[in-house]
C-alpha cells in the first residue's frame, strides 16, 4: 500500500496543472444545455454548492480544483488520491457508504455529479434523477457508466464495445465547462493521454499477450466473485498492457463461481484493495491468502507462478483511477519480469 501511495503521488497531477485560474481560460457561455444519459440538463449559471457523489465524481471535482464550490461527498471506497487530500479535508464528508436523499438535500446542493447508476439511476440506492428534478437541483451522471440492462440484469448494465478515457475525457470536459474551468480541464486531460502513452509504448510488442482476472471482492470465499467484465475498466487495464481480459462476459460486473474462473486459468490475477472493510475479501491480503491456500484455485498458473498483483479497487470502475491503476500493476509486472 505504501507503494501504491507512492506512485500516486509521484505520477499524479500536480497543482501546478492548471487549478489557479488564469485570464487565458475560455469563459462558458450560459445558458448551458448538456446531454447527460438521455437527459437534458441546463444550468442558468456555475452551481456552487455542488455533492460529489461517488469517489470518481469527487475526485474529478477536486482535480478541477473545486472543492470552494462543493458541499458534500459521499460514498468511497477507498481513501482520496493523495496528492487530493488537502482539498479534500475542506470539503464535508457525507458517509463513505450509500448515503440517503434527506442527508444530500440537508446540504442544500445545487448540483449533484453521480459516478455510478446506483447513485442516481432507475434502481438507485439513493434518489431517482427525477427526485433531484422536483426540489430544482441539477443532476449529472458519468457517461462511462450509463449503460443499458437490458442483457444483463443487475443495476450495473453490460457493455458490448471496450471502454476507453475518451467517455473519461468527455465527463472532464463537461463538468469543466459546466463549472466555467475549462483550461483546467483540458489542463488534466493531457496529463492522462501523455500517462496513457507512455503505458502503451512501455509494453514489449513481441511478447505473449497476458490474461487477466481482475478480482473485485466476494461476500465469502465460498461465494461468487465480483468480477471485472471484459469490456469494461479492467479490459482497458489488460489492452493497456498488452494483453486481454480472461473473463469473456459483457457485463460490467459478472459475478462468477471459483469453478468458472479455474476453467479461464489467467496467467495474472488482479486483486482489488479496497478501504470501506464491507467485507472480510475487500482486504487483498484475504484474497490473497484464498488464493495461496484453496486446494483447487492454488493450483492455477498464475497463483503458481506468484502473478497475483494488488491494485487500487476503484481503478476497476472507469474513473480517474483507471490510469492509476494501470500504472500500478505495470510497475509490479515489470519488478517481475512480465513486462520490460
Amino acid at each position: 500500500m505504501n507503494a501504491m501511495k507512492s506512485l500516486l503521488a509521484a505520477s499524479g497531477l500536480c497543482a501546478a496543472i492548471g487549478f489557479a485560474v488564469t485570464s487565458a481560460e475560455a469563459s462558458t457561455k450560459y445558458p448551458l444545455t448538456v446531454d447527460n444519459c438521455g437527459a437534458q440538463v441546463t444550468f442558468e449559471k456555475a452551481p456552487e454548492r455542488a455533492i460529489g457523489l461517488g469517489q470518481n465524481s469527487a475526485e474529478i471535482l477536486l482535480l478541477l480544483g473545486l472543492e470552494d464550490k462543493m458541499v458534500g461527498t459521499a460514498f468511497w471506497p477507498t481513501k482520496v488520491l493523495p496528492q487530493l487530500e488537502a482539498a479534500n479535508a475542506k470539503v464535508k464528508l457525507l458517509t463513505v457508504e450509500f448515503p440517503t436523499f434527506e442527508s444530500l438535500l440537508a446540504q442544500n446542493p445545487d448540483f449533484v455529479a453521480a459516478s455510478l447508476p446506483t447513485l442516481i439511476g432507475p434502481t438507485s440506492k439513493v434518489a431517482k434523477r427525477e427526485d433531484f428534478d422536483k426540489v430544482g437541483v441539477a443532476s449529472y451522471i458519468s457517461p462511462s457508466t450509463c449503460l443499458s440492462t437490458e442483457k444483463v440484469k443487475n443495476e450495473y448494465g453490460s457493455r458490448d464495445q471496450m471502454w476507453t478515457m475518451d467517455l473519461l475525457y468527455k465527463e472532464i470536459e463537461e463538468l469543466a465547462e459546466i463549472f466555467d474551468v475549462s483550461d483546467r480541464g483540458e489542463a488534466v486531460i493531457a496529463d492522462f493521454k501523455k500517462r496513457e502513452a507512455a503505458l502503451r509504448s512501455s509494453v514489449s510488442k513481441d511478447g505473449k499477450q497476458l490474461s487477466y482476472v481482475f478480482w473485485f471482492s466476494s461476500p465469502s470465499p465460498s461465494a461468487d466473485a465480483y468480477l471485472g467484465g471484459k469490456n469494461g475498466a479492467s479490459g482497458f487495464i489488460a489492452d493497456v498492457l498488452g494483453g486481454k481480459n480472461a473473463i469473456d462476459a459483457e457485463a460490467e460486473w459478472p459475478t462468477l463461481g471459483w469453478e468458472s474462473i479455474i476453467a479461464s486459468n489467467p496467467d495474472v490475477i488482479v486483486v482489488a484493495s479496497l478501504d470501506r472493510n464491507r467485507w472480510e475479501l475487500d482486504k487483498p491480503e484475504a484474497k490473497i491468502n484464498f488464493l495461496t491456500t484453496d486446494p483447487a484455485v492454488s493450483q492455477l498458473d498464475a497463483v503458481k507462478n506468484e502473478a497475483i498483483f494488488v491494485m487500487d479497487g476503484a481503478a476497476m470502475n472507469p474513473t480517474v483511477r483507471t490510469i492509476y491503476g494501470a500504472e500500478q500493476v505495470a510497475e509490479q509486472m515489470k519488478a517481475l519480469g512480465l513486462l520490460k
